[in-house]
């Protein structure tokens, strides 16, 4: 980086990073693993990206769509840790007319949906036991029957993965079948966190303010000494979605063309956020609420004012 005489701060990088379907670096790592998925994404093999939160794995699934033999095709995505498993398996397999209460006609799911090309299962650890027997059948028979359907329809997909979670250890303590396992890692892909990719940090971060400067709200042409020290001295738990949120914060507290560091998230200013017992009250509320339901989802959504696939997702975070 060098400095802006006009402003005092540090200005960007001079050395330009290396894009690859939408993902940015400088650093090595990241480099090798463009390479990687060049290679594998020639074959027809099942892939599994490991990566902690944020990290971009998505990007890592469409980008081996992109490079394959199936780029011109259908690519489908889904998070199997934000729906109920009834909901799940209508959005995975689909339904037939009259299934369930609400299913007045017919719905493809995802892997009817993307047929010939790629779907792409994120956080697949979360995915519940009795959808996971559905799923080997799929990669083992190239097969699926829909929600409340009795025919058998034929798919041609290729299956990304991706999970935060060791699969092994899910398979040791029960949670996730040992022969979905192997079926789903045959080629693991690791995808390295923020604080690991040496240079990134700078080049992501001019990269989402040059974002955020085309939006005319705020012009950020240099970053304050104070304010970069603590942005590289930071250990970035959430990396790259963090990284962006610091400067979406950014660009709504501040002003003017230096991105200083009173303008940064509290806990890059040594601040100790307030602890509030949220999290507690609320896993409290949902514990009643289906304990006065006798254990109804449906009826404890309704007394709690959200969907049932909202009470399933915030059950799981509760551990309820």
């Amino acid at each position: 980086m060098s400095r802006n005489a006009a402003t005092g701060g540090i200005t960007r990088p001079t050395v330009s990073p290396v894009e690859f379907h939408g993902m940015l670096t400088s650093a090595p790592c990241m480099l090798e693993l463009f390479e990687i998925i060049a290679r594998v994404a020639k074959t027809e093999s099942t892939v599994l990206v490991r990566g902690e939160t944020g990290t971009g794995k998505e990007l890592v699934a469409n980008a081996v769509h992109e490079c394959s033999a199936r780029a011109d095709k259908p690519f489908r995505a889904i998070n199997c840790a934000t729906l109920t498993p009834e909901l799940l398996a209508s959005e995975l397999f689909g339904h037939v007319r009259g299934s369930f209460t609400g299913a007045v006609r017919d719905h493809d799911g995802l892997f009817a949906q993307a047929d010939t090309g790629t779907i792409f299962l994120d956080e697949i650890a979360e995915l519940p036991l009795v959808l996971q027997s559905q799923l080997l059948r799929v990669l083992q028979e190239r097969s699926f029957v829909p929600v409340g359907g009795t025919k058998s329809q034929r798919v041609d997909v290729r299956l990304v993965a991706a999970t935060n979670k060791a699969l092994r250890t899910e398979v040791a303590e029960g949670r996730f079948r040992e022969d979905l396992m192997y079926r789903v890692r045959v080629i693991p892909i690791f995808l390295p966190p923020l604080v690991d990719r040496k240079g990134d940090v700078e080049s992501l971060l001019w990269r989402f303010i040059d974002n955020f400067n085309a939006h005319g709200l705020r012009q950020i042409e240099s970053i304050s000494q104070e304010a970069i020290a603590a942005i590289r001295d930071y250990s970035w738990p959430g990396n790259i979605r963090e990284l962006q949120n610091l400067v979406e914060y950014a660009f709504a507290l501040g002003t003017g063309p230096v991105l200083k560091l009173k303008e940064l998230p509290p806990e890059f200013r040594g601040v100790a956020p307030t602890v509030r017992r949220v999290m507690g009250d609320e896993r409290e509320r949902i514990r009643q609420a289906l304990e006065q339901a006798n254990g109804r989802k449906a009826d404890a959504a309704a007394t709690l004012g959200m969907s049932r696939s909202t009470l399933w997702r915030k059950m799981k975070e509760h551990s309820l």
